[in-house]
Parts: C-alpha cells; structure tokens; sequence
C-alpha cells in the first residue's frame, strides 16, 4: 500500500480527499497535517466519523520522521505549500501538489530540489479529467484558430486569479500560437483591467461568484464561427479520480511534472 500524508483535511478539497483515500484499497492514509489545533485524530473533529482515527501532525517536521510517508498530498494554500514541498523533498518524500499560486520562483526552486533528491513532485493545477481534457483540446484547437479569450469561473473564496487551470490552458496554447495582440489595434480600456490579464496576448477573465465550483470556457474566434471549449466540476468530487492518479504516479517517477496532462496514455488510464 502507498502510505500517504494529507495537509488540509478540512478545506473543501481536504476533506472529500480524506474521504475518498481512506476508501481506497491501495492507498493508506497515514497522518494528516493541520496547524490547528482539532484534536490528536481526525475523529475528534466534528467533520469525520469516527473510525476515522488517523493522526493529526501540527509540525511538517514531526509528521515525516514519526509517519514516514511514501507520498505527501498537500492541498492547503499557497503561503503554505513552498515550505512543505520544500521539507519533503529535502527528505525524499515524494510530494502531489493541489494548490496553485506559487510563484515561478518558488517553482524554480522546487524544480531544483526535486531533480538534486531525485524525489519526483507533481503539480496539478486541476485533478478533473474533463479540465485536463479541456486543456489538450485548447491546443489542438489554437494550431488553427490563433484568436482565443479565456473565461475562468470559480467560488468566491478562492484566493489566486487568474486560476491555475486558466494560466496553465494559456501556457499550453502559446506553445503553439505565435504571440500578438487580439482585438482592435487603438483599443482602450475605458476602465482598466476590463479586457482581463495579458498571458502573451491571449485575455484571461477571472469571475468570483458564491455557487460556482470551478468552470473554464476556451473561445476561440475566427471569421463566421467561433469554438467554445467548456469544463465544468460541479463538485469537488470530479477531482477525487485525479488525486488518486496523481498519486499513484508518483510512485513511479523521480521527475518533477506540471499537470496530469503530461502523464496521461493515448489508451487512457485515467480511472
């Protein structure tokens, strides 16, 4: 079994993934880490059942030498995750990153660490099939149709915008898009920040709204038509699959991967 570390089992996205680990047969859910203070086990807190007797870690340090886990899931907040990957890597301690907002230079930094350890680390700016689907097809799709607007949507407490599906779409689109500024060449922005972020020329529009969970459009314009590429997660559940692949790749690499796009097969073995 993969013994598994989880930091943030009481966020939104902590939670459900606390359900679904301790659900699946392959993966043992070890310890989780939670700075405050909730309880010595999980079962304490008034959010799991009971049999949920999985110890709770205040210090990253402690957790790693006492549980000793195969792979540490961090799903906290971007003020948090640099030092945990950081501790972990140094420890080889493999580590899949659900949070985004770090900085490239943080990015750069963990990128280092994990090829000096040899220990792999993954980020995935989003674990839904269907978004990473999105992303593959917006690429296809910008080789043809280089005039492309990103909408991103997600739920009012988010803290990064633009999200990093929506910055991760763009940089997968510029892979294959020669740079250049879309619309009118004496556009002006009568209040600013109206036409969105710059992601080298292509607009990304971040919406923060109470009912929305997270949702991309792609659209793509060209003369008499358009293409819309839309992802929708109506619940954290349409990450649950993503996580437990993330995981269990992890297992067979030492490399350092930005989005589970990179490690998904022609056949298909994303369950």
């Amino acid at each position: 079994m993969i013994r598994v570390a989880l930091a943030g089992p009481r966020g939104r996205m902590g939670s459900e993934a606390v359900h679904t680990l301790m659900k699946n047969s392959s993966i043992d859910l070890v310890a989780v880490l939670d700075y405050k203070e909730i309880g010595k086990v999980l079962s304490e807190t008034s959010i799991f059942p009971a049999n949920y007797e999985i110890p709770v870690y205040n210090k990253i340090e402690e957790l790693l030498q006492i549980e000793k886990p195969d792979v540490f899931l961090d799903l906290t907040t971007p003020e948090s995750v640099y030092d945990h990957a950081e501790h972990c890597l140094t420890k080889q301690v493999k580590v899949v990153i659900g949070t985004t907002g770090m900085s490239e230079k943080q990015s750069s930094s963990l990128q280092k660490l994990s090829d000096e350890n040899q220990t792999a680390c993954i980020i995935a700016p989003n674990f839904a099939l269907g978004a990473i689907m999105m992303m593959k097809f917006a690429k296809m799709a910008a080789a043809y149709f280089p005039d492309v607007e990103i909408i991103e949507l997600h739920h009012d407490q988010k803290l990064d915008a633009p999200s990093g599906t929506a910055t991760k779409t763009a940089s997968l689109i510029s892979e294959v898009r020669k740079p250049h500024q879309q619309g009118h060449p004496e556009e002006k922005e009568v209040l600013q920040g109206a036409r969105g972020a710059s992601y080298q020329g292509i607009p990304i529009h971040s919406v923060r709204l109470p009912g929305f969970t997270a949702h991309q459009k792609v659209i793509f314009g060209d003369t008499g038509q358009l293409l819309t590429i839309q992802h929708d997660s109506m619940s954290r559940q349409s990450f649950m699959s993503g996580i437990v692949f993330a995981i269990e790749k992890v297992m067979q690499t030492n490399d350092y991967i930005v989005g589970l796009e990179n490690l998904l097969t022609e056949e298909g073995d994303l369950r």
